[in-house]
């Protein structure tokens, strides 16, 4: 496994040579990124630091990882098979939802967990030809290919580098200040609704490339092959969800029509949140081509870093999100298997804390609002950039509190 970025080259420094890896934006009080104040070595020693880290885990993984995913699979299928049987009695309100239910936490395991990650390369190490980058595809709109290209390359290579990163509002929303401002963004808190609703659909569109398309810069006979992708994708999903499953219920086959359609809605709406939580919260940093010219791999690591904000939880919600909760681990190893992310995390804060970092983090309506408020604000003119953490700095240890019992004088100190 390695990291996707750059690396070669190397970080241009200040006129005095202290520091490497961005340029300040003058007049812009906000704009002072941590990648200002370390200098080039230490940007070198953090990339050396993290690639120790990834590469730890890589020698480490076997047998427990590889039925992880298998049990995750496993899971996934019996639970959809289940839910698919009691949709047959959809006439019944308690088995419509509970097959619903068990519907739609399938689809998100099966987008999140499992589709996602596989595609990413995270269980490629295996050599399972059925649990593979290069042969597994989804139950969702985008193709395999077309999202490994946009997502995988552009977006974790480019990551909140605009102008280059495409995900950076998705090419259809402002969700960043030094986004240049048109009238077309006025129609974006309603566009944000229907993005939620139709997630699916709308990643697959703009894995096309709509900024290709406009310049003229992707031949027609590309964009052909991308619809016909899709076509076959949707045409798979509207035969299984809508025509042959609902068929199986009889007379009652709008019933299980409307729960194969609410099971997808819901998929769509949590995916959504879940990836918007982890990219367009405050503390997420954002970059100019010019800030990051010439980018060593210590950069690439620190970019990553400064980039993604994670969503706490238990570890159910992280199964849920596809542990892209740990979406700032996420973006440093995006090959690294999910199921090591919560193991990591301690190391990657005490990096930063070592150095003086932000480890963006906060509870899932916190993160999911300030996305919701900057989507509204930036659909008009200006806007300026938000406060950003300070250094991360590690809690506390809660005061050890000794064991003690009762004696005949008054408590004494319990044995081990």
């Amino acid at each position: 496994m390695t990291p996707t970025g750059p690396s070669t080259a190397t970080i241009p420094g200040t006129n005095d040579g202290s520091h490497g890896g961005a340029s300040r934006r003058d007049g812009d009080p906000n704009a002072f990124n941590p990648l200002f104040r370390l200098s080039s070595e230490e940007i070198e020693e953090i990339g050396e630091r993290f690639q120790k880290i990834h590469d730890e885990v890589k020698a480490d993984l076997g047998e427990r990882d590889a039925q992880y995913i298998r049990s995750i699979i496993e899971f996934h299928r019996r639970l959809t098979a289940l839910s698919r049987i009691v949709l047959m009695a959809s006439r019944y309100p308690p088995a419509w939802l509970l097959g619903t239910a068990g519907l739609s936490t399938a689809k998100i395991l099966e987008n999140m967990e499992i589709g996602h990650n596989v595609l990413h390369g995270q269980w490629d190490w295996m050599n399972d030809p059925q649990i593979h980058s290069s042969t597994w595809d989804w139950d969702t709109a985008s193709t395999a290919a077309s999202w490994k290209h946009s997502h995988n390359y552009v977006h974790h290579t480019y990551t909140n580098i605009i102008g280059l990163d495409k995900d950076v509002g998705y090419e259809f929303m402002r969700v960043d200040p030094k986004q240049k401002w048109s009238p077309e963004f006025l129609a974006q808190p309603f566009i944000n609704v229907l993005v939620m609703l139709f997630f699916e659909w709308g990643v697959a569109i703009h894995d096309m490339d709509l900024e290709a398309i406009k310049k003229g810069k992707k031949s027609k006979k590309a964009i052909m092959a991308d619809l016909k992708g899709i076509g076959r994708k949707a045409g798979r999903q509207v035969l299984k969800d809508y025509v042959l499953f609902p068929a199986l219920s009889g007379k009652h086959w709008k019933k299980t029509l409307k729960a194969n359609f609410t099971a997808n809605i819901v998929r769509n709406i949590w995916s959504n949140a879940i990836i918007f939580c982890g990219h367009f919260p405050d503390q997420a940093y954002t970059f100019t081509e010019e800030e990051v010219a010439d980018e060593t791999r210590g950069g690439w690591y620190v970019r990553q870093l400064l980039g993604a904000a994670n969503i706490e939880g238990n570890d159910t919600f992280h199964l849920m999100s596809g542990n892209l909760s740990y979406q700032v681990e996420h973006h440093l190893f995006p090959d690294m298997p999910s199921s090591r992310y919560k193991e990591i995390a301690p190391k990657v804060k005490a990096l930063c804390e070592e150095y003086g970092l932000p480890y963006n983090t906060g509870p899932f309506w916190q993160q999911w609002l300030m996305v919701q408020r900057t989507i509204l604000r930036l659909a008009f003119p200006g806007g300026g950039e938000t406060p950003k953490p300070g250094p991360y700095v590690a809690p506390p240890e809660p005061p050890r509190q000794e064991r003690t019992v009762q004696g005949v004088e008054g408590p004494i100190k319990a044995f081990p």
